[in-house]
């Protein structure tokens, strides 16, 4: 039953299926042939519902309502260009303006696709009228878009702390040294890649335009801190981190910038409804595709396989992380972990790999699947955002998950890149 899951899968994304239509569908497939126990089909609909039936999902509309409100309300916009003050002489400047403007954008969101959305918006046709190629423009976007979900706060951090009974805000301060370590990489790829390819740059600024900028950025600059420091001391649960993002980014755009008009909030609300049906509907699809993945009992043999291999701790979770490199391409990450990581945490107890680094080097590893051809959510977010074909997205994207990879083996090879902010705070 289950290579037929995963064949009509493939089949239908290479016919042209939308992911999400996939999924149901060849979950219907594996419902109908079935061996041993027959199984109702309304069981489709059901996991369906149980899908997207969670608290934590709650954070997804907000979040993408705080982008669009960024967005609309001249935020994103001032962010971008106090980050073109700071990079706009060096070549490729836009390139890392996008890195730049997602590692703030990340503090706020903590949705991959928000920020995709939210930057990608502005920056994708900006790169394009520069020169860029279309296939770099919505790589670096989809690359820089990455950090928000590993950079504090972070949705499938709280989802793994609750599966796993860990402190979230431990789990917030181990994603800080590799989503910086990621920047830093991709911004250096772009470097590399605007050098060779001779994309243009901009006159440099001026100290007295970087102050200007600062100053006209600041509002979105402290909003990180904002929902970042709440957390910490816990004024706000990460919920209500999530609308407070909201409420701040209208507060901003309507009473301070001004920019945001009450005949506006309907078209912002429709615009946050659909980015968050598409998000929501790909995770329900999700559900009976992981329910039928989890019925075949795929996560118990795949621990005692990985026990039989090795007991050695890194070694092991090398094995797991191979293992669930393969299963972020055709697997979102919210089911991924929902499926995979309830087997895997006892077996990572028993080897005593410390909890934080398990959970952050899962959510690291699962995050770049979102990067990873042939499904990664992410390089289709930024192809329909931008318009633009996804086969140069995809082959643009390679070396941004190359370094992704590269931050991921050493978080597993040297654990304080996720443990010593962590243990700052035990």
């Amino acid at each position: 039953m289950l290579p037929l899951l995963f064949l009509s899968f493939l089949l239908l994304l290479l016919i042209g299926f939308d992911v999400g239509f996939s999924m149901i569908i060849a979950a219907l497939v594996g419902i109908v042939f079935k061996t041993g126990q027959s199984v109702d089909t309304a069981m489709v609909p059901l996991s369906m519902l149980s899908g997207i039936d969670s608290y934590a999902l709650v954070q997804v509309p907000l979040f993408i309502l705080a982008g669009e409100l960024m967005n609309h309300g001249g935020l994103t916009l001032r962010l971008i260009a106090w980050s073109q003050s700071l990079f706009g002489h060096w070549r490729g400047s836009l390139g890392h303006t996008s890195i730049m403007t997602n590692l703030v954008m990340a503090g706020v969101s903590g949705s991959a696709v928000a920020d995709a959305v939210a930057t990608g918006k502005p920056l994708i046709p900006a790169m394009q009228k520069a020169g860029y190629g279309d296939g770099f423009a919505g790589a670096v976007i989809a690359a820089g878009a990455l950090l928000g979900p590993i950079i504090p706060p972070s949705i499938p951090m709280v989802v793994y702390g609750q599966i796993a009974n860990q402190s979230v805000i431990q789990l917030f301060m181990a994603g800080i040294v590799p989503g910086l370590l990621l920047a830093a990489g991709f911004m250096l790829i772009c470097s590399v890649l605007a050098i060779r390819r001779r994309y243009p740059s901009a006159a440099r600024a001026t100290w007295e335009e970087r102050g200007h900028a600062t100053w006209n950025a600041g509002w979105a600059l402290i909003m990180p801190l904002i929902i970042i420091l709440g957390i910490r001391f816990g004024l706000v649960t990460d919920t209500e981190a999530a609308a407070v993002a909201a409420l701040y980014a209208l507060a901003v755009g309507v009473i301070i910038y001004r920019t945001i008009g009450l005949r506006q909030l309907p078209s912002l609300l429709t615009a946050t409804a659909q980015s968050s049906g598409a998000i929501l509907f790909l995770l329900a699809a999700a559900g009976p595709f992981s329910w039928l993945v989890a019925e075949s009992q795929v996560g118990p043999a795949v621990t005692g396989f990985i026990r039989s291999i090795s007991g050695d701790p890194l070694v092991t979770l090398l094995i797991i992380n191979g293992f669930l490199l393969l299963i972020g391409c055709i697997i979102e990450p919210l089911p991924a972990m929902v499926i995979f990581v309830p087997t895997l945490l006892p077996l990572g107890a028993e080897l005593q790999i410390d909890p934080i680094q398990f959970g952050a080097v899962i959510v690291l590893n699962l995050m770049i699947g979102m990067l990873h051809p042939p499904i990664g959510l992410l390089l289709f977010v930024v192809s329909s955002v931008g318009r633009i074909p996804i086969r140069g997205v995809m082959i643009e994207s390679l070396p941004f998950l190359a370094w992704a990879l590269c931050v991921l083996l050493l978080a597993i090879l040297y654990p304080p890149i996720t443990t010593w902010l962590p243990s700052q705070l035990r």
